[in-house]
């Protein structure tokens, strides 16, 4: 007995002693993050978003973002790489395959679909399927994390590298690591040319032209903010914090015809992630552990509304997170909002009109 013990404890000595001497994936920073917001007022817990409609229930896996075509179909990017269109009468139909993980997806004024794909960069699909590559790189410094796209009314594209360093499946790595990876991009289909507008940004993610074209959101959400970035006017190229402390991981973010921002938000803030910031070498020792004991996201629902001024208008909640969750995506077309998740079965719908006391965005 003495003897396997002794063979025990020397079994779990060179394994611990072969954890704490393994090269850490990462280089991490400390940070302190802000005391998180209080969950009360405009942000007090409903369940508005078990309204919804649920759309491709069981047919689709990860409709990270959403967008409606020139044709009236619904079209989504799904975990396993492919285009899927959802028809008005419900049918889900797998067009195309990207060869990667299509993220943000929207149509230009040709009715092409632009994609921003996590490994294959910024794509250009025609009403034919047919597939170009507009750009991967830019400043020599290649995309590893292409995320959401945004046309402004000139014609231009925003667009975001969430990491420079790391890729979309290793996510978690670029949140412990907590150094500016993410950049702002934009495209000029005219000249093809990619020029980066923001970068050292934590995790760019989602992005949004206000209506007038004179300034782009961006979401830097490991640090649970918004950035305002200035087209033009007499600030224009400068960027400022337009919505601080958020409740949570802001994701991707649309504008509707009434001005208001809706900003998705994959899950809440962890309060194990934030204290571990303060120390480099836990979060260096958590890094080199099993995806399984990595943090993370808990099952909940949220979607928040901001006017231009950056002020909170509405929220909606699903606390259990059993019919929305994960929600990566909102976006509003023809008073309806609709609702992409990263690892969930469906597509939420929901009218504007079904919210209570949504009133009018400040001009």
């Amino acid at each position: 007995m003495m003897k396997w013990l002794l063979v025990s404890l020397l079994v779990v000595f060179l394994l611990l002693g072969s954890f704490l001497l393994t090269p850490s994936p990462i280089d991490s920073k400390a940070w302190q993050a802000p005391s998180p917001p209080a969950m009360t007022g405009v942000l007090a817990p409903n369940e508005r978003l078990r309204l919804a409609d649920l759309l491709a229930r069981g047919e689709v896996y990860g409709p990270e973002d959403t967008t409606i075509g020139p044709d009236g179909v619904l079209y989504s990017g799904t975990q396993d790489g492919w285009i899927v269109r959802v028809h008005p009468d419900g049918t889900v139909e797998h067009w195309l395959e990207t060869g990667g993980r299509p993220l943000g997806l929207v149509f230009d004024s040709n009715g092409n679909l632009i994609v921003a794909d996590a490994w294959k960069g910024l794509l250009s699909i025609t009403p034919q399927g047919d597939i170009t590559v507009l750009t991967r790189e830019a400043e020599g410094t290649p995309f590893r994390f292409t995320d959401d796209v945004v046309i402004a009314p000139d014609g231009r594209i925003y667009f975001t590298d969430a990491s420079s360093r790391f890729q979309q499946p290793d996510y978690v790595l670029d949140l412990l690591e907590m150094r500016p990876h993410g950049r702002l991009l934009r495209y000029n289909p005219k000249t093809r040319k990619t020029e980066v507008l923001l970068g050292n940004l934590h995790f760019a993610n989602g992005v949004a032209v206000s209506p007038q074209g004179d300034y782009v959101l961006v979401n830097e959400t490991w640090k649970y903010r918004i950035l305002r970035y200035w087209i033009s006017g007499p600030k224009a190229g400068r960027a400022e914090v337009f919505a601080d402390n958020l409740p949570g991981f802001p994701d991707n973010l649309a504008v509707d015809g009434g001005g208001r921002y809706w900003v998705a938000f994959p899950t809440l803030r962890n309060p194990r992630v934030d204290a571990m910031h303060k120390s480099p070498w836990l979060k260096d020792l958590v890094a080199k552990l099993p995806d399984s004991l990595k943090p993370k996201p808990q099952n909940y629902g949220l979607v928040v509304a901001f006017d231009r001024k950056g002020r909170m208008l509405t929220s909606l909640h699903d606390t259990r997170g059993t019919h929305l969750q994960e929600i990566t995506s909102v976006n509003p077309h023809d008073g309806v909002l609709y609702f992409g998740s990263l690892h969930n079965d469906r597509i939420g719908r929901l009218p504007l009109q079904a919210i209570p006391g949504l009133g009018e965005a400040t001009p």
